[in-house]
């Protein structure tokens, strides 16, 4: 491996994590991210899970379409072929925290079926197949954008727990204050911008 090709894996790595964050750059997965924050344990779950889905997804997505679908001319069904990937990898994560952390299986509810659906994690594979990265790149973009996805919600969750014990005006409490904290805490992530140049 050059020093070329480190660095540009650690730049698209920092730019999935930090500066084009899903989250609070790109505004995808706010369904589960507002729905799952309340609290920080659910949310930690939540996160681990995103980052193994988006992580495994992104390697079998990419491997699927550079050796099969790409010489078979079959890029149309991408999204479709995706989308099965990504819900055989939920199904795993569902299966494997109900039967061993029953507690996090019955706190993340619905949300964690709606990992099989969320737009973030269909985004990082069709993202990688048009960039066209090779499949060491579009894993760790992959796990980079889960990460980016489990700090956000991590961090909300924090914010959400004090906001409990704060005194918010009665039309601000519960969503609203939500809604803008995630905002203040997406104007913060800007100040990430131009911190690599690719």
């Amino acid at each position: 491996m050059d020093s070329t090709y480190v660095q540009q894996l650690f730049a698209i790595m920092i730019g999935a994590i930090l500066i084009n964050n899903f989250v609070f750059a790109k505004f995808l997965a706010l369904c589960s991210f507002v729905g799952v924050s309340k609290k920080v344990e659910p949310s930690v779950g939540m996160g681990i899970s995103v980052i193994f889905v988006m992580g495994c997804s992104s390697f079998i997505a990419a491997l699927l379409y550079r050796y099969i679908m790409k010489p078979l001319h079959i890029e149309y069904m991408t999204i479709l072929i995706f989308i099965i990937v990504i819900a055989s990898f939920v199904q795993l994560v569902e299966i494997y925290t109900k039967k061993m952390i029953p507690s996090l299986y019955k706190a993340l509810g619905v949300y964690l079926v709606i990992i099989a659906t969320n737009c973030a994690v269909l985004a990082a594979p069709l993202m990688n197949a048009e960039k066209n990265y090779d499949l060491l790149t579009s894993t760790l973009h992959g796990i980079a954008a889960g990460i980016g996805y489990a700090m956000a919600i991590i961090l909300l969750s924090y914010i959400r727990e004090r906001l409990d014990l704060a005194e918010v005006p009665g039309p601000l409490k519960g969503m609203p204050i939500s809604f803008i904290a995630t905002g203040l805490m997406a104007i913060a992530f800007l100040g990430f911008t131009g911190l690599i140049k690719m």
